[in-house]
This record gives C-alpha cells, structure tokens and sequence, in this order.
C-alpha cells in the first residue's frame, strides 16, 4: 500500500482514541502508535498518539509531519501480523535525516495492534474517564506488549508512585524491561459564562487543541444549537451550572456575558473552586467597578487577584475573534506554567 496516499481522519473535535475506538467497530481491527520519549523540542510531547485503519486511514500525530510518513508505513505492518514493535528516529539515522528531522536527540514511538474485546475495553475505560474528568495510568512492557490500568484508587506499585505521583508520562526502567507509564489526565476544560459571539470562536479554537468546552449561560436565545452545534451548553444560573459540572483543578473560567451580575457570579462561583484559570472580560474601568463589588460580597484581595482581566494575553487583540485568540492563549500559559 501507498502509505503516502492515506487519508486523514477531520474531525477537530474528536482524539485518536475516539477515532481508534470508532474504528475498532468499523474495521476489527487497528495500529495505535504513542510517543514514549522525544527531544525537547519536539511539536509533539511524550503520550502523543496516532492510529492507523485499513483503506488508508489515520488519525493523530505522533512528530508534527517529521516521522509520520515511516511511522505510518510501520503500523500497517505491525495491524497485519499483530507484534508490537518500538521504533527509534534520530538524526543520524537515515531515515530521520530523509524525513527531514531539523533538531537533535532522538524520539521513540511504541506501536501496538488493537483488536478484540479486551481492545474494546481498554479504549472504553479511557473514554470513560475522560467524560468523568478521572486521571489513569496505563503501564505497558514494551518488551512484551502487556499493558496495566491504575486509577486513583488502586494499588500502586512502589516502583510507579513516584512517576505517577509527578503527573507526567515517561519511560521508567525495571527490572522486567523498559516500561511506559502513560499519565492520562483530564483534559483542560474551558467554561466560558457568556454565549456570545467570543465564546462561539473561544469554543471553537479551545476544541481543536484538544480542550473540553461547556457554554454555560442562563439567556436561552443565546445559547442555542444553532449558535454551539457541538458544544455542551447549561442555561441554569451560573452557580447551578457550576456546580452541576464540579470545577476542578484542569478547568478555566472565562467570564464574557457582558452583563455584571451573571459575571460576578460566574466568578464568585468560581473563586470558590480549586479551578486553574478565572478570567473575565471588560476594561481596567470595569475590573475595578467589578471588584468593589465582589469585595463588598465578602471576597479577599487575595482570592480577587486571581481573576486575570481584562482576560487575554497582552496582543493588541481588535474584534471577537483575536480576542478569542488572547483569551486561550493566556489559559494555554497559565496551564504549562502549572504542569513545569
């Protein structure tokens, strides 16, 4: 087969692992290949995946275009005859040089064929977690292919804690071989209180890097299907919503009603959380009519400083969607600045 003539799966909203679990049903059968160690530079970070169908299909990226084409070409492989296999590119390697590799180091990508129900499973109890906003750890011997799920409340292996405990994926070695400790955290959820016209390009740009979006705003003729097709949206009160949909520690807040009491209180209720981001919008006037009477409502200065407005990072932003741009921007800094 061509690989070079595969077709992309486009659906900006939906993961490899969603894709790979859509086509289990079509197909019996794929390739899904990880990233288990990479360069520092590298555009894709350790955990990032990419699956391969039969007729030419895939999803994901596992280098941003560099190795694609050889990875691609090698999943086919391992989906025919069913044994994993880790691949290694770096630049002295003429295969990495042909692919056009332009840094040092070297990244590896561990494949793996999915079949069968205990395939189906395993992608199941992911996807599941993700919709419970629950963190898992999938453990696999490359050696072997023999893969373990722990969730917060299993039994951790005193030689995993500490790698689970950081939060971050890596390969750890032990005495059974070279293993794969895949942290499969939330993704960062962004609520933007305010159906508006900025909400509308903030869901959409927050969707396809792989954010969570919800449109929460009690004005129904604003937070309609037409306007979010395919955004999750809440029309009770903010402090119902936000407590319907329990803010943790991986969610923004992003306040742009335009209208002072449902943004007060979208932030109060957010104050109140452990969640990562608050932002809201308006002027230096309006932050500071905004937190004379968020003060007065009982809030601390301390608790008041977490708000970052007027929201979005500093770019000169003119009109709904550069304003969008800020907004994620600056969520996307806080939310690397907190996993460093």
């Amino acid at each position: 087969m061509n690989v070079l003539s595969l077709q992309c799966e486009r659906k900006p909203t939906s993961g490899p692992i969603d894709v790979a679990r859509r086509w289990l049903d079509e197909f019996g059968r794929v390739t899904l290949a990880t990233v288990v160690s990479t360069w520092g530079s590298s555009p894709v970070p350790v955990g990032g995946q990419l699956v391969v169908a039969p007729r030419e299909r895939f999803d994901g990226s596992v280098s941003g275009g560099c190795v694609e084409v050889d990875v691609i070409s090698e999943a086919v492989d391992v989906m025919v005859t069913g044994h994993s296999k880790l691949l290694e590119f770096g630049v002295a390697d003429e295969t990495a040089w042909r692919s056009g590799l332009p840094c040092g180091g070297t990244m590896k990508v561990f494949l793996e064929r999915l079949e069968g129900i205990s395939d189906v499973a395993y992608l199941d109890a992911i996807l599941a977690a993700r919709r419970s906003r629950t963190t898992l750890a999938v453990v696999t011997n490359l050696s072997t292919g023999v893969r373990r799920i722990f969730n917060t409340a299993s039994a951790i292996p005193a030689e995993l804690a500490e790698g689970m405990g950081s939060g971050e994926s890596r390969l750890i070695e032990l005495g059974e071989g070279e293993i794969f400790l895949h942290m499969l955290n939330p993704p960062m959820r962004i609520v933007i209180a305010g159906a508006t016209h900025i909400g509308q390009v903030l869901s959409d740009l927050a969707k396809r890097i792989g954010y969570d979006v919800v449109i929460v705003d009690s004005r129904s003729a604003f937070a309609t299907q037409e306007r979010f097709a395919t955004t999750p949206t809440l029309t009770d009160w903010p402090d119902v919503s936000f407590r319907a949909l329990g803010l943790d520690a991986r969610s923004a807040v992003v306040a742009l009603t335009h209208a002072a009491h449902l943004d007060d209180e979208a932030l109060g209720e957010a104050m109140r959380s452990n969640c990562l981001y608050i932002g809201a919008l308006g002027s230096k006037k309006t932050q500071a009519k905004r937190l004379e009477r968020l003060r007065a409502a009982g809030f601390t200065d301390d608790e008041l400083a977490r708000i970052h407005a007027p929201v979005g990072l500093a770019i000169g932003a003119k009109g709904p969607a550069e304003i969008a741009l800020a907004v994620l921007a600056e969520i996307v800094k806080v939310a690397r600045g907190a996993m460093q």
